[in-house]
């Protein structure tokens, strides 16, 4: 049984949002990050981006289509600045960045990685919680990963989705933990194995 941490859409054009109006959500994901590779847990990164011509974002998709038709689309290519992660959650030379063409992180090769890893529980913190938490929640469940969210971790534009997401729909398929409470139990099981 391995786990492995996945920190979604924690990059400039997104998560930059958050920490300008106040979140401490990339702070969170900083101390999640720094706990997992204390306890040699696999960290995986994972981003959104589109190839030049936006051939991914189908005119009928609803979300991803009106970027290939938005003057302002270039900015989500995939050497954009906006695209690249944040500078605080920098990866490290050999941590894997999957780019993902949807909402979900499994609109990648995710799933390639994760066996690679043989990752069968995944710990998850990203923005947005309505956004790649939701989507990835549902497809990792539905492939019977073993599931923690991290609450503090991620954030969403609409507090009362947030709430209600974290409190009602994430625990039917996942623990909903703090990064506090899950750092801690990774000491616990350091110590129990050690």
């Amino acid at each position: 049984m391995t786990t492995a941490l996945l920190l979604m859409d924690f990059q400039n054009g997104i998560a930059g949002r958050y920490a300008e109006g106040g979140s401490d959500v990339i702070v969170n994901a900083q101390r999640a990050l720094l706990a997992a590779r204390a306890a040699g847990i696999p960290v995986v990164f994972v981003r959104v981006a589109f190839r030049e011509g936006f051939p991914e974002a189908a005119v009928r998709n609803k979300a991803f289509g009106a970027i290939a038709q938005s003057p302002t689309a270039p900015y989500m290519g995939e050497d954009a600045e906006a695209t690249q992660i944040v500078a605080e959650l920098a990866p490290l030379p050999g941590e894997p960045v999957v780019v993902k063409r949807r909402y979900g992180a499994f609109a990648s090769d995710l799933d390639v990685v994760l066996r690679g890893l043989d990752a069968t529980d995944l710990v998850l913190a990203g923005v947005s919680t309505s956004g790649v938490l939701l989507s990835t929640v549902r497809h990792a469940a539905d492939h019977d990963f073993g599931l923690t969210v991290l609450a503090d971790a991620c954030a969403d534009q609409d507090p009362e989705v947030h709430r209600v997401l974290l409190e009602k729909v994430f625990p039917r398929q996942a623990d909903v933990i703090t990064v506090d409470a899950w750092a801690a139990g990774l000491g616990a099981d350091a110590a129990a194995r050690g």
